[in-house]
């Protein structure tokens, strides 16, 4: 075949003008154009092998063993074969990088830019090829794809040459320009026999010279393909050859020739069109050098793919809210948009006490006043009217409410909040999922509704306090008339309540306050967005709504009962009032209907006739082994007496409070043996203080004091063991320190007296701790809750000791001497078992109490007057033990039977003195001590704990006064609690002993 003059080489190489380093070396490129000639063999055409090598190569030849002789090139129309490189031959060592070696002459390689430069074509046969043309091979055959042309095998540098098993391997490079992986070298790991065989063995010659090959001549190394890759050349129509016949053995005169000099290594060929024809142009062949990419900065690198990852995280997102727009209906609208109401049952959970219902009356956009609706968009979302129904900054602020769990300013505009109480399936849990939920909703409803249809249905659905829905409910329940007779300032009023419902519900004292602060914010607003001029609203007064009228389902105790669970719910166990009305919650309490039907009759059984109806009685009884309030009495009607007489209203502890100062005087180590003086008039802190009728009892023992209700004598116990232990016991059994120290109460001298107030269902439970031998435990009146999907919370309270059960005994047999013969006996009940409990009676008669208590059960009865006004019961004196003694004797029978309580002894004490005085026993263990005006200390006469008499002040709380002389039925003798008229000492009988008084 003849060689191809015009297109390029195959294997890629171009020709061309010779570069100029290549061409300035004229004297050597002769002497191969001589040897050439000599030989006969044509320079540019052919096979292209010189039978003419270099002395280089003659060096190399001559060093070669006789089995290693170079063969003779196949004719014309045949590709040389490859041929194994021989085992024992070390490769001469690689040129520095960068550089090929001429003569010893460095010379710069083309490559170190990194392109491809275009190299001259050899059309005069003095111009010899260069050393790295080699025949072109064919993968599997050993034949080059065009017999007439030739492949380049350009120098690799030392450093870029690619190592198979600790050899530098010669690259060929890919029709592509891509680097094939290079071959194993022999010199440096032994060649297995396959690998040092040559595929086909060539025929042994005579001559060891080379076989005719084109001339070649030391060129200069040009540059690496773009990219700096070593790669196999491969034909279009080839495949790339496997990596033990990546490298071809081919004789030439640089292999030949024993002078060449070492570490020559072929050029890597340029990049070509790999068809194995050289009919096109390679990559590289045809123009000049690439300009270099120039690197761009780390800095540079880190900001674009910061970029492109937030434009690919905003791309995101965007497609996620489509997507979830998309697929979020609008759901179905409540029923009416009406929630389901609270039931509340009994104790056994099944006895159904109330089922509230929602108040709402919907009415259309048109009967909504102009003022009402701008005085709602100035307090809930100004740009009602502007916004597609979601607040971008009100979200957010939500969103954070939600993650971290802070309260913020409210978040969601009218229409989201139209949503959540118009719309079912929405939800109020706090959770991101319903806030998208919500907002995606509050999208699309704004959209598809008008803005006068999304303001009608929040104003018919939201809740304004006073359990009205809606603002024709809030209209009547507040103001009495209907929606479209409200004037602005009433309906800045109702718009001022949505936030806080509750404050608004009752507007007075603080909530007073706060209500006109609110009321006034909501008018500026309407000045501010034109609702209103600043000469309408500075005309403007509060609009003081009229008061709230009950519904009759609560009649009787039922409303009290519904009230405080409520309360509890609210206050203690996190529910809001609006949730309660509307999650359809399943309340269960703590209340035995028999019980409470036994307290109500033990009540109005006992009342006399004629008794003001200004006389409040509160009862409340429970469990002392759980905290349960078992029953109470509220109030003769909750229509008539909103406010429960047992939880809500309070009157002065008086003598009840003492049992507290004992149980503190045990626990700091006194024994109920020890004696205190309780002689009478004493003076402390120039306030002369006196026992009932004035009697006096030299030093009496703690059982003594208890049984007799001994004022002075337990002044000396709170002073003996510290006001501040006494305050704190008070407070581990259930008083709250804000009701102690209340105008400093508790640092007055007359502080264990009881003159500070309290609720029935608080003295209930400190008398609770003595039944349960120290354990306190906070009344509570709700089991269970459970909501509309079945889940169900209950409720406990965790006993706390307060003190040790032996202090608890002690104080027991104490109180048990007041029912035995002291001031109590009118609590004895039929069946002989077990009490104990203490008489309580304030200043003039105002607040008459019994506490007393079986193992079982703690139960407190109490009489008084709102307006704090003294008692006036016909058949009756004021005294704890006569009409408080009695209903609870009758509830107590009752309740034992129902409740089927066994009698049940309490605990012994630590000893079993009697209540003597002047340091001596009684003769009869419990009893009263003997008649007899005992010792006294007259003022101004020395005595344990008196202080010098200095005239009152009005600087303290309110003290006792003692009973005036010829009080009708004031008993004789005997200490009483201050100002506790006719409160029977331990001795002497009364002018009417029929009668019991306490």
């Amino acid at each position: 075949m003849s060689s191809n003059d015009e297109g390029p080489a195959a294997g890629g190489r171009v020709k061309g003008t010779a570069p100029d380093h290549i061409k300035s070396d004229k004297s050597e490129n002769d002497d191969i154009a001589a040897n050439m000639n000599d030989n006969g063999v044509p320079g540019t055409t052919g096979t292209g092998t010189d039978d003419h090598p270099d002395p280089a190569d003659e060096a190399t030849l001559a060093d070669t063993p006789p089995d290693e002789t170079p063969v003779d090139d196949p004719p014309a129309d045949e590709a040389p074969r490859d041929e194994a490189a021989p085992e024992d031959e070390t490769p001469p060592d690689d040129p520095p990088l960068g550089e090929t070696v001429r003569d010893g002459t460095p010379i710069v390689d083309d490559d170190t830019t990194g392109t491809d430069a275009p190299r001259d074509e050899v059309t005069d046969p003095s111009e010899k090829p260069l050393p790295d043309q080699a025949p072109d091979l064919d993968e599997g055959t050993g034949l080059g794809s065009d017999s007439g042309t030739t492949r380049d095998f350009e120098p690799v540098d030392a450093l870029e040459a690619p190592v198979l098993n600790g050899q530098e391997a010669a690259t060929e490079t890919t029709g592509t320009g891509e680097a094939a992986e290079p071959a194993a070298d022999p010199a440096t790991e032994p060649a297995t026999e396959a690998e040092a065989a040559p595929q086909t063995a060539p025929a042994p010659l005579d001559d060891p010279a080379p076989a005719p090959s084109e001339p070649l001549s030391p060129a200069p190394a040009e540059p690496a393909p773009a990219g700096g890759s070593d790669a196999t050349s491969v034909g279009s129509g080839g495949a790339e050859r496997p990596a033990e016949d990546r490298t071809a053995t081919v004789a030439s005169p640089i292999a030949a020739s024993p002078d060449a000099p070492p570490g020559k290594k072929g050029r890597r060929g340029k990049k070509g069109a790999g068809n194995g024809a050289g009919s096109a142009p390679g990559k590289g062949g045809g123009g000049g050098k690439k300009p270099p990419k120039k690197k761009r900065s780390r800095p540079v690198r880190y900001a674009r793919r910061t970029l492109f990852a937030v434009l690919a995280f905003l791309g995101f997102a965007v497609a996620a809210f489509g997507v979830a727009y998309l697929l979020t209906p609008v759901p179905s609208p409540q029923q009416q948009a009406i929630a389901q109401g609270p039931t509340f049952y009994y104790a056994d959970g099944k006895t159904v006490i109330a089922k509230t219902g929602t108040n709402r009356d919907a009415v259309p956009i048109k009967q909504i006043p102009e003022g009402v609706r701008d005085a709602v968009i100035a307090a809930e979302n100004r740009s009602f009217y502007e916004d597609p129904g979601v607040s971008v900054r009100g979200t957010g602020r939500a969103f954070w409410s939600t993650v971290t769990g802070e309260q913020l300013q409210g978040g969601s505009t009218i229409t989201q909040q139209m949503v959540r109480n118009y719309y079912g399936g929405i939800g109020k849990e706090r959770s991101v999922t319903r806030k998208l939920k919500e907002i995606m909703v509050s999208l699309k409803v704004g959209r598809e509704k008008s803005k006068d249809w999304i303001l009608e249905q929040y104003l018919n659905t939201i809740f304004f306090g006073r359990d009205a829905y809606g603002v024709q409910a809030a209209a009547k329940a507040y103001y009495g008339k209907d929606v479209s007779q409200l004037t602005p300032a009433q309906g800045a009023f109702l718009a001022a309540a949505i936030q806080q419902p509750s404050n608004f519900a009752e507007p007075e004292g603080q909530n007073r306050v706060y209500a006109e602060q609110r009321w006034r914010a909501v008018v500026n607003n309407m000045v501010r967005d034109g609702a209103v001029t600043q000469a309408d609203a500075a005309a403007m007064t509060f609009p003081m709504p009229v008061k709230q009228k009950i519904t009759n389902i609560l009649k009787g105790q039922k409303g009290y009962m519904v009230n405080v669970a409520k309360k509890e719910l609210i206050e203690r166990r996190g529910y809001s009032e609006d949730e309660i009305n509307r999650s359809g919650l399943k309340i269960t309490t703590t209340f035995d209907k028999r019980l409470m039907d036994a307290a109500r009759r033990a009540v109005t059984a006992n009342a006399p006739a004629g008794m003001s109806k200004k006389i409040r009685t509160g009862m409340v009884s429970v469990d002392p082994a759980t905290g349960q309030v078992l029953a109470f009495y509220g109030g003769r009607d909750y229509l008539v007496e909103a406010l429960s007489s047992s939880f809500g209203d309070w009157a002065q502890a008086g003598s009840g409070f003492k049992p507290i100062v004992l149980a503190t005087a045990l626990d700091d180590g006194m024994k109920l043996y020890d004696s205190v003086d309780g002689s009478s008039p004493q003076y402390f802190a120039g306030t002369p203080v006196r026992n009932d009728s004035g009697r006096s009892f030299g030093y009496v023992n703690l059982v003594g004091a208890t049984q007799n209700s001994v004022n002075t004598a337990y002044i000396h116990i709170g002073q003996k063991v510290g006001l501040d232990k006494v305050t704190a016991m008070a407070e581990k059994m259930g008083i709250p320190r804000s009701q102690l120290t209340a105008n400093g109460a508790n640092t007055a001298p007359t502080f264990p007296l009881g003159v500070i107030s309290v609720h029935p269902v608080q003295q209930a439970g400190v008398y609770a701790t003595f039944a349960s031998e120290g354990q306190h435990r906070t009344p509570f009146v709700v089991k269970s809750v459970t909501d509309n999907k079945e889940h169900t919370r209950t409720f406990t309270e965790k006993g706390e000791r307060v003190f040790s059960q032996q202090v608890a005994r002690d104080a027991t047999y104490a109180m048990q001497q007041v029912v035995r013969g002291g001031t109590g006996t009118g609590a004895q009940l039929a069946d002989g078992r077990d009490v104990a409990g203490k008489t309580g009676t304030t200043d003039a008669g105002r607040a008459i109490w019994f506490n007393g208590f079986i193992p079982q059960m703690a139960t407190t009865v109490s009489m008084f007057r709102s307006d704090s006004r003294p008692l006036n019961i016909p058949g009756y004196g004021t005294y704890g033990g006569a009409l408080p003694a009695q209903v609870w004797r009758t509830f107590m029978a009752d309740a034992v039977s129902i409740m089927n309580y066994s009698p049940k002894s309490f605990g012994s004490p630590s000893v079993t003195p009697g209540g003597g005085y002047s340091g001596q026993p009684s003769d009869r263990p419990g009893g009263p001590p003997a008649t007899g005006p005992g010792p006294s200390r007259p003022p101004g006469s020395e005595g344990p704990g008196r202080e010098p008499s200095t005239p009152p002040t009005d600087d303290g709380p309110e003290l006792p006064l003692p009973p005036e002389p010829g009080d009708p039925g004031d008993p004789g003798g005997g200490g009483g609690d201050p100002g506790d008229p006719g409160d029977p000492g331990g001795g002497g009988g009364g002018t009417d002993p029929g009668r019991l008084r306490g």
